[in-house]
């Protein structure tokens, strides 16, 4: 008799190979996992972004005038100015920090120095940003 040729797969290949597939597949879906967490903390740092220029637009619309007597209010870059920051209670928080600036060694002057820097950030995040303004 003559031996026929088979054609198709053995049961221990189709076993082999789903094996091979499967192992494979764990890594892949774990890449695929921390791709998905990565784009959600972009959308997130996107947002703040967002907000962040927002209000700084907001704040350096106004007069120099009342940038400069807010300034004067705080007294320094430390000191939270409420006239321009989100109500306390609010989801994400912006805080306004204002300041004289005079460019010499320490920077922050009460004195009047034609530049307001302002500062905008996001309580409870490192997510700020900065900007100098002039008359």
């Amino acid at each position: 008799m003559k031996a026929r040729r088979q054609s198709g797969f053995s049961y221990v290949e189709m076993m082999i190979a789903t094996t091979l597939i499967a192992v494979a597949l764990v890594p892949a879906l774990e890449a695929l996992q921390s791709g998905v967490q990565v784009s959600d903390i972009h959308i997130s740092r996107a947002d703040n972004h967002n907000r962040l220029r927002a209000k700084m637009e907001q704040v350096l619309a106004m007069p120099f005038s009342v940038l400069s007597e807010q300034a004067n209010i705080a007294g320094g870059p430390g000191v939270v100015v409420d006239l321009f920051s989100d109500a306390p209670g609010t989801s994400v928080r912006r805080l306004v920090y204002l300041a004289h600036y005079d460019g010499d060694g320490n920077n922050f002057s009460a004195a009047e120095s034609g530049l307001i820097w302002t500062r905008v950030v996001i309580e409870n995040s490192q997510d700020e940003l900065h900007s100098l303004t002039s008359r």
